[in-house]
């Protein structure tokens, strides 16, 4: 899927960041400095008025399938919070120059750090991916640290994919039609390492939201800013009735198998997770 004329311009793409920012704050999902977001815009867009000071980057690696592209980035150690306040000195905007090692950073005055998150080598990846399998003009990612999901994680069974999405799909009906394949799920690795980027890019090729074990979840979408972010809110309450329902002693019966599959149907869903 594509964004179709007339695009989004710069500032109503700063103004969605910043309620994307806001949002994950106020459902516990940033705590401090926790997540980074990046927005991959496929058509020219001026960005100097906001982002007068340029200088020329190596990006962690090449990607000459995203040349002429530009990410809007967070910087790191920013407050995901803060953003819709000044999003200038919170956000830079990279430019892929054409053989796509090197890139133009543009940025405020105003900015607020020394460089951009430090799991840039990640959201790139998986930018290069998402374009390269569905051509793509847009294309956004959030990583957050959402409080009762990220707990869920440290328990053992529930770092296993078949019992995370069985436990977690079966509370609300939106969840099934939302992910019909289920939630990924990548162990804990070294955040900003070369094997969280890859174990990320496979994960999100069938999963639009990826748990990163014992460090929170990666969420994307290619038809807007917020939609990352309501499946990072829809997950993170399906983890909340999970603990609150195991803190009650599994009293609660939740949505069965054969309802959630007469669910899928009624809205025309193929679901992979319960047979």
């Amino acid at each position: 899927m594509s964004l179709e004329p007339p695009f989004p311009d710069l500032d109503e793409l700063l103004v969605a960041i910043g309620e994307a920012g806001h949002r994950l704050s106020e459902i516990n999902a940033s705590e401090g400095a926790a997540g980074n977001l990046s927005v991959l815009i496929g058509w020219p867009i001026e960005v100097r008025r906001r982002f007068p000071n340029v200088e020329t980057i190596s990006l962690p690696l090449a990607v000459p399938e995203l040349a002429g592209h530009t990410l809007l980035v967070t910087g790191s150690g920013r407050r995901l919070r803060e953003i819709r306040d000044d999003p200038a000195a919170n956000l830079a905007a990279v430019l892929i120059e054409p053989n796509g090692e090197r890139g133009r950073m543009y940025t405020s005055p105003r900015r607020l750090f020394a460089r951009v998150t430090s799991e840039f080598n990640s959201h790139l990846a998986v930018h290069r991916d998402q374009v390269v399998h569905t051509r793509t003009n847009f294309h956004a990612i959030v990583h957050a640290q959402p409080l009762h999901l990220t707990f869920l994680s440290h328990i053992p069974s529930y770092r296993q994919a078949g019992h995370l999405n069985r436990r977690l799909l079966r509370w609300q009906p939106e969840l099934i039609v939302n992910f019909p394949t289920g939630i990924g799920l990548v162990p804990f690795l070294v955040p900003g390492s070369p094997e969280l980027m890859r174990a990320t890019v496979e994960a999100m090729r069938d999963h639009s939201v990826v748990v990163w074990c014992k460090h929170g979840v990666v969420a994307r979408s290619n038809s807007s800013v917020k939609r990352p972010v309501d499946y990072i809110e829809y997950v993170e309450t399906a983890a909340r009735y999970e603990l609150m329902n195991l803190n009650s002693g599994g009293l609660a019966d939740a949505l069965t198998n054969e309802e959630i599959k007469r669910i899928a149907t009624a809205f025309g869903i193929d679901q992979t997770v319960f047979d």
